[in-house]
């Protein structure tokens, strides 16, 4: 049970609600912060103009609204605005979204009831996600379509996932015993104006490029030891001479995975002809950790903004009601945009290592396309198309979205953040990149297989006893996608991962 408070929320509480369906609960001081905020605006509502609560919205911030009005204005805003078109998105960014919403509102700066949050949490808690379709942010003012499309099951209309099954938000909510909610003055904003799902989907993918970066460096260990490559570049003299910090922690990771193994020692003083290996192999590094790097600023982007209270206008404890930008997207867009790029970069040497590894001119004895029976057999060669294929998506995908801009509602919305394509983007690069490393790791399983007698490091050799669970070693061709897809799921999984940390070998 995760309790929310408002303050304090972390990304693991985001991912433990979003992939683990942790139930969550509201704390009583959030629930007395709603309260009092709700104070104010209801104070409010009987005094001069304020935008949102007594007037319309956006362009039309204009036009007064009567009292008898006001409750129908911020119904009609749920409904107008829930206008996404396509292919519904994630269960999991849906639930994020969600939860990162009551976070806000739980934070007492947007003047809606209490129930409103505690509706969300019923929602979450009863497994019931609003069906939210993949077009309609634009990331400012956050993600207003998405938004509405969730909170129309606060209401008890449009459609939800319940069960994986996609059926009327009102028979949902019935069969769970959750009562809709009739929205008040100001709450029509309160559930639409922010970046949740942005946010949401920042704090998946900085979940799973902290997996994919570790798993990067192991597979790498792999393909080094299969290519009969050295460890001398990595030594910690070495890395010391250029102190980025991601770069340091990767070279830890690969002397830890290569520590003590047989097939670096074979060839470290056997008077190999190769002065020094291929960039994709030396210069591993020094590309994972820019990424590593690259992913600790967009950890502090998101931990900054799980602190933020995004609404607008803003209620405040000495009573104002203010507007302000605070639900433009742009922090998240550009650094959606920068782990796109770093993990991209990933993905492209990664490839480079599968081709190193098939191309037997370069791949310091192995067999073409690590074949069995050569002429007959083409071995991993297509695998290798589709890890490239994916590597070029990823380089069409790391184009900036951030740097686009469309003026809407009638200019008063005049520089838009795009942040929301930049996400689902990014999710797309992290997909890709995990395939990848996927291949790569069959490749480098079966390469270092091929050197037999010698035997792989302790840590490699663990991983690669995690893939022989589910993928079998060299042997005639076959069937190969259904192989390469449990790869993926190994990788999802972290059971390569797992294996090392049985060993006590913890990659960070």
């Amino acid at each position: 049970m995760i309790p929310l408070d408002g303050p304090g929320v972390s990304i693991a509480d985001v991912v433990a609600v979003a992939r683990d369906d942790e139930q969550v609960t509201l704390t009583d001081a959030a629930l007395a912060r709603m309260a009092a905020a709700r104070d104010i605006v209801e104070r409010l509502a009987e005094g001069a103009p304020v935008y949102g609560i007594t007037t319309g919205f956006g362009s039309l911030a204009t036009v007064s609204i009567p009292p008898e009005r006001r409750r129908a204005l911020q119904v009609a805003l749920v409904r107008s605005h829930a206008a996404g078109m396509g292919d519904p998105v994630e269960r999991e960014v849906v639930r994020a979204m969600v939860f990162l919403r009551a976070r806000t509102l739980a934070l007492g700066y947007s003047g809606a009831r209490p129930i409103v949050a505690q509706g969300m949490v019923d929602l979450l808690n009863a497994g019931i996600t609003p069906v939210v379709p993949e077009y309609g942010s634009l990331g400012a003012s956050g993600d207003l379509a998405p938004l509405a499309h969730g909170a129309l099951a606060l209401l008890g209309e449009g459609e939800v996932d319940h069960a994986g099954v996609r059926r009327s938000a009102a028979e949902a909510l019935h069969d769970a015993g959750i009562a809709p909610i009739e929205l008040a003055e100001k709450e029509g904003l309160a559930v639409t104006n922010g970046t949740d799902a942005i946010l949401g989907m920042l704090c998946l993918a900085v979940d799973d490029g902290r997996r994919l970066l570790a798993q990067a460096d192991l597979i790498a260990g792999m393909t080094i030891e299969g290519l009969l490559a050295t460890d001398a570049p990595f030594a910690a003299d070495l890395q010391a001479l250029r102190p980025q910090p991601g770069q340091a922690v990767s070279a830890a990771n690969l002397r830890a995975v290569l520590a003590d193994s047989p097939i670096v020692a074979s060839h470290a003083h056997d008077g190999d002809h190769r002065v020094q290996d291929a960039y994709s192999i030396r210069c591993t590094p020094s590309v994972h950790g820019a990424a590593r790097d690259t992913l600790d600023h967009v950890r502090s982007v998101t931990e900054n903004e799980l602190a933020a209270a995004i609404d607008n206008p803003m209620v405040l404890p000495d009573g104002r009601v203010a507007s302000c930008g605070n639900f433009h997207g742009a922090p998240l867009g550009f650094a959606a945009d920068f782990l796109a790029i770093a993990l991209a970069e990933v993905g492209a040497i990664a490839e480079r290592r599968i081709d190193r590894m098939l191309d037997r001119h370069r791949s310091h004895g192995l067999p073409p396309f690590l074949a069995d029976e050569v002429g007959v057999d083409s071995g991993l060669m297509i695998g290798h198309y589709t890890a490239a294929a994916m590597a070029s998506e990823n380089k069409r995908l790391a184009a900036p979205a951030s740097v686009d801009s469309l003026p809407t509602s009638a200019m008063q919305e005049d520089h838009v953040s795009m942040a929301w394509h930049a996400a689902r983007k990014l999710r797309k690069v992290v997909d890709n990149v995990r395939r990848i490393l996927a291949v790569e790791y069959v490749c480098a399983a079966r390469a270092i297989e091929l050197r037999a007698p010698l035997e792989p490091a302790p840590a490699t050799a663990a991983a690669l006893d995690a893939l022989r669970h589910v993928v079998p070693g060299v042997g005639p061709d076959r069937y190969l996608a259904p192989e390469l897809a449990a790869t993926e799921q190994l990788l999802i999984d972290d059971a390569p991962g797992s294996a090392l940390r049985g060993l006590g070998v913890e990659l960070e």
